[in-house]
């Protein structure tokens, strides 16, 4: 199939091209930079070096490939993880205003099949240890995560109700692996050596990871098939910051991290990063398991923090 990928020169989409071009797909990429244009080019597929959040170029974009599937990985994500000052405005933009075009285009252009980013961490924290897609999202979260939530739960819902083409969307994981925050050379990385990301409380937020390679791997399956809806993109082990956090640090050479009351967390980084440490929830992937006929090949954290920070694991199992 024609599958055009906004976005391709991202953490995911530097491992999901490759993987769509293997599976034998002709693949286009969007980026908004001529020398990632290069490296898609280099990688086999073509490029075009366009802003999304100009709806023209978006048109001029789809028009140009007709593609049978749009694979929409849009992101503008800060450089540094800093939850004391975060700014996820650029990231908010791209998503409502670059995704809100690309779904004009696809739809005037008569695209097959819609696949959307998303985040499995958008649902509020109550209830169990571990969420379905079913449960409520965190509309309430605070500032600047509720305005991020509120454009992914509208983005969800502008794909998934859409009689244009099948709508499918993605809620990933937390990202690990190489161009990642959780990188060795990562944001995340740096703040864990400095001693400056401590367990929060009792450590009891729930965090759910998934390497991007598995993450794309779970993406093409998605281009290839599947039902309208959401699913989670996660591994098979939810894990409390308690015990995720002493082991990443460990897999990356760190000193054991310290911990905080939550209160304190709360006043020193702001609530936002208090409740990721203390009240988070995690991700069930169960449907995605079943609709994609896909699993991850890094079933936990607990290998992929100690082997895979900075590597493909498709390439050593």
């Amino acid at each position: 199939m024609k599958v055009l990928v906004a976005g391709a020169s991202g953490a995911i989409g530097r491992t999901l091209v490759p993987q769509l071009l293997a599976a034998g797909h002709t693949v286009t990429g969007t980026t908004r930079r001529e020398d990632r244009a290069a490296s898609l080019r280099e990688a086999g597929a073509d490029a075009i070096v366009c802003d999304l959040l100009d709806a023209s170029a978006a048109r001029d974009a789809v028009a140009a490939t007709t593609p049978d599937v749009v694979v929409d990985q849009l992101t503008s994500l800060p450089h540094e993880f800093d939850a004391r000052k975060l700014d996820y405005g650029a990231n908010d933009r791209i998503r409502r205003d670059g995704t809100a075009n690309l779904i004009a285009a696809a739809r005037d252009d008569g695209v097959k099949r819609y696949i959307v980013q998303s985040v499995a961490f958008l649902t509020r924290p109550q209830g169990p240890p571990v969420l379905d897609e079913d449960a409520p999202p965190w509309t309430d979260a605070p500032d600047p995560f509720k305005a991020s939530v509120g454009v992914l739960v509208d983005n969800e819902q502008k794909v998934t109700g859409s009689d244009a083409f099948t709508g499918i969307v993605l809620r990933y994981g937390q990202f690990y692996g190489p161009g990642t925050y959780f990188a060795s050379d990562g944001s995340i990385a740096r703040q864990v050596r400095r001693r400056r990301f401590p367990v929060v409380g009792k450590g009891d937020g729930i965090s759910s990871f998934v390497h991007v390679a598995d993450a794309a791997r779970a993406t093409v399956a998605a281009v290839s098939g599947g039902s309208a809806g959401v699913y989670n993109i996660t591994d098979d082990e939810p894990a409390a910051q308690r015990d995720w956090l002493p082991a990443y640090a460990a897999a990356i050479g760190a000193k054991k991290p310290f911990r905080i009351p939550k209160w304190v967390a709360r006043v020193a980084a702001g609530p936002l990063a208090s409740a990721l440490g203390s009240d988070l929830r995690g991700a069930s992937n169960a449907r995605a398991k079943a609709e994609f006929a896909w699993a991850p090949v890094v079933a936990s954290w607990r290998e992929g923090f100690a082997s895979y920070l900075d590597s493909d694991p498709e390439l050593h199992h």
